[in-house]
């Protein structure tokens, strides 16, 4: 039995719908969609949207295997296999309905610190999320029960909206993590040229996003040796709420043996490793 007329334009209609659909979120500068918006645009069932997606291999591909969010690999992004996580990461967390922020290294680089050259783009959220691997792109997540709470900006002249932590927040973040970051002297040789950006009231709110007390020690011990005295001071302040047991400049560090180690009775802090970047 022969189709319609209607039926057959409608055949018509649906074919390519994909690609013109792919073409109009290029045309208004968007890089991500999810399956929902694909179908809801083009009227296409799910099975005929993913034959049509198939179609367009090396065009569009999943952010992660088998979730429905799809990113656009224009020619230019194909060598390195993805356009670049800053121009769909608000896009992918809203999608999740998870907070968010760039964070750390990441958020330093953007600051101006070039102390750690790095391959990845750290984010931090408030659940356990696998890194994205795509081509040489790689976005790995950390995790923050106080996430919401950590005072955020959007990024200055992006391609799209993205929020990062402010230096502050960046900062006492370095700290925090510094365990999975190489270290304590890694972090402070990644915060330092951040100091030229804090203000003592962004600090003053930074540390109101519940940081544990012990990082907020181990950070104004680092404050302290960079030469950051306004800002100690500030650190100081805050602390004065808190009771501060002994803690280790770098946790898990032995101290060597013959060693003198020096102690800091202000931030109640041993210095199991000698920090020696310089203010």
């Amino acid at each position: 039995m022969k189709k319609s007329s209607s039926a057959a334009l409608l055949d018509a209609r649906q074919r390519g719908a994909v690609a013109r659909f792919v073409e109009s979120q290029l045309a208004v500068g968007r890089v991500a969609f999810t399956q929902e918006e694909l179908i809801a645009q083009t009227g296409l069932s799910p099975v005929a949207a993913r034959n049509q997606l198939l179609r367009l291999d090396g065009l569009v591909r999943r952010a992660m295997p088998r979730q429905p969010f799809f990113l656009i690999v224009s020619p230019e992004h194909r060598a390195v296999g993805a356009p670049p996580p800053a121009w769909w990461l608000d896009d992918y967390c809203r999608w999740l309905n998870r907070p968010y922020y760039v964070a750390l290294q990441s958020a330093a680089d953007e600051y101006g610190s070039t102390a750690q050259a790095i391959q990845v783009t750290q984010v931090i959220t408030d659940r356990p999320h696998r890194d994205i691997k795509l081509g040489r792109l790689r976005v790995q997540f950390f995790v923050k029960g106080s996430v919401r709470l950590t005072p955020v900006q959007l990024l200055a002249r992006a391609q799209a909206p993205l929020n990062i932590s402010t230096p502050e927040a960046t900062a006492l973040d370095l700290v925090a993590y510094a365990n999975r970051l190489g270290g304590i002297e890694r972090a402070a040789e990644t915060l330092a040229p951040l100091l030229k950006s804090f203000t003592c009231a962004r600090l003053a709110d930074a540390l109101k996003a519940g940081v544990a007390t012990a990082h907020v020690q181990r950070f104004g011990f680092v404050l302290e040796h960079l030469g950051g005295a306004r800002f100690a001071d500030v650190v100081e302040r805050h602390l004065a709420a808190f009771p501060m047991s002994r803690v280790l400049l770098e946790p898990g560090r032995t101290v060597p043996s013959g060693s003198a180690p020096t102690f800091s009775n202000r931030w109640n802090v041993l210095a199991n490793i000698p920090l020696e970047i310089q203010p």
